[in-house]
């Protein structure tokens, strides 16, 4: 057995031990088991560096969730002043000062509509919260057959068993049909429209809706709501809708009498160019979750906000058991409430959303160029999101066994950028941070990583 008192844990040691204990998520480890891998003990803006002292560039911003880079002092102060103070105190029937003040912080910057926020730790959990409270909102108003939801084919909203009901990703949820709950789905929007316009257009956008209302026609009366990402399906592949889409939609949920779910789990704080994505198209759900960035990536903490008129459905006397039965041990953590505090205000006092503009356009006009590359079927984007899709050159997907997404990730880290595909999809995610010469050094690894690896493969 190990003796920490006398023998020095090594890097080696380390790679063992991880390959031995530790189970990695959405990791095939018997994979994970054959190759040499990535350890991280520190970082420092928007680089990382491993056991070995090789720094990478963070291009997916350690799974979207890093904003203002590794490390930040406003944000370790803000984490170690509260710290100082108390790490954490149970918010069941009591309070504490951070998760007020970053409860008012959050209706002040989301649409008006939105006057309550639930605390939890992360992005499965805020969505799954929302499908709760929107069933049990009708349930307290005795409209007890509503029982579905709708929702989006390609949708992904966490691994909680409600969150995979209202997925839509094959390869990660058919597992577990077995123990979903039904729902009504509509056809993924980015490619529907490909496939029956050829692009994102009014008229596609016009086709969906009419889909939707033919659902709502027949069944809304037993209906929950509706519930989809904000702008684009991202673990999909960065799927982008059309525009408008979002806005129509918030229209005839009002129109039919069912809540809307808005989740800006990976677009919030700043992905798309503005604060949240609903910004854009003037949308006032009747809940929205947040997560990832809601703490500059520092630590899990995730929120669902919702309307007065549904908190106002769980109010009653005690007897009346009308209260919303659900919560978690660290619901509005003191510590990760205050960085999230400071989040916000690094966003205010650096003017990062301003700044992130004209990275915008720059990547905008550097991804033109991935289309010289032969391999490359399509690119997507969003903000300060996107997707560089590979196929073979007729067009025909990669067979899934030969990885071929992960092989341009990995030759990426021989110069030092870090990434993590969505199957094929080489997603680009990087710190709103990032400086236009780094991002610079990352498109052009990633031009090169692809060339090497696909013309072995040709």
């Amino acid at each position: 057995m190990f003796d920490p008192l006398k023998e020095e844990i090594t890097p080696e040691i380390l790679e063992r031990w991880d390959k031995e204990y530790f189970w990695h998520p959405f990791t095939q480890m018997k994979v994970y088991r054959e190759e040499d891998n990535l350890i991280f003990e520190r970082g420092e803006g928007v680089y990382l560096y491993d056991l070995h002292g090789r720094k990478y560039i963070d291009a997916i911003s350690s799974l979207w969730c890093n904003v203002h880079g590794h490390n930040h002092p406003r944000l370790n102060n803000a984490l170690v002043k509260q710290l100082c103070k108390v790490a954490h105190t149970t918010t069941l029937g009591s309070s504490n000062v951070p998760a007020i003040i970053l409860a008012k912080r959050l209706v002040d910057i989301t649409p008006e509509c939105l006057t309550k926020v639930f605390y939890s730790e992360d992005g499965a959990e805020a969505n799954e919260i929302a499908l709760k409270m929107a069933y049990h909102y009708f349930y307290n108003k005795g409209e007890k057959e509503r029982k579905y939801f709708i929702t989006l084919s390609n949708a992904y909203h966490g691994d909680t068993i409600g969150a995979v009901s209202v997925g839509g990703i094959e390869i990660f949820h058919e597992a577990y049909k077995p123990l979903l709950f039904k729902t009504f789905k509509l056809p993924s929007p980015y490619w529907y429209c490909k496939e029956k316009y050829g692009q994102l257009c009014e008229e596609c956008k016009e086709d969906l809706l009419n889909l939707l209302k033919e659902i709502l026609d027949k069944h809304h009366k037993e209906i929950i709501g509706i519930t989809l990402e904000s702008g684009i399906q991202a673990a999909a592949g960065m799927l982008p809708y059309p525009k408008g889409f979002m806005k129509g939609v918030e229209q005839l949920a009002k129109q039919y009498g069912v809540l809307l779910i808005v989740d800006e789990v990976a677009t919030g704080f700043g992905r798309t160019g503005t604060m949240f994505y609903v910004e854009q198209e003037e949308v006032c759900p009747d809940f929205m979750t947040l997560g990832k960035g809601i703490t500059g990536g520092y630590l899990p903490l995730a929120a669902t906000l919702t309307t007065e008129e549904i908190f106002n459905a769980f109010l009653g006397e005690f007897g009346e058991a009308k209260h919303f039965y659900h919560g978690h041990t660290y619901t509005g953590n003191n510590l990760a409430c205050a960085v999230a505090i400071e989040n916000l205000n690094i966003f205010r006092d650096e003017n990062t959303l301003s700044l992130l503009q004209p990275k915008i356009k720059h990547l905008t006009e550097r991804l033109k160029e991935f289309w010289e590359l032969p391999w490359v079927y399509d690119i997507r984007q969003l903000g300060f999101m996107a997707g560089i899709e590979l196929r073979k050159k007729n067009g025909e997907p990669f067979p899934y066994g030969e990885r071929i997404g992960f092989k341009v990730a990995y030759k990426a880290r021989e110069k030092g950028v870090f990434l993590r595909p969505l199957g094929d999809v080489m997603v680009l995610m990087m710190p709103l941070v990032i400086k236009t010469e780094e991002m610079n050094y990352v498109l052009d690894t990633l031009k090169w990583a692809i060339k090497e690896v696909l013309q072995k493969e040709d």
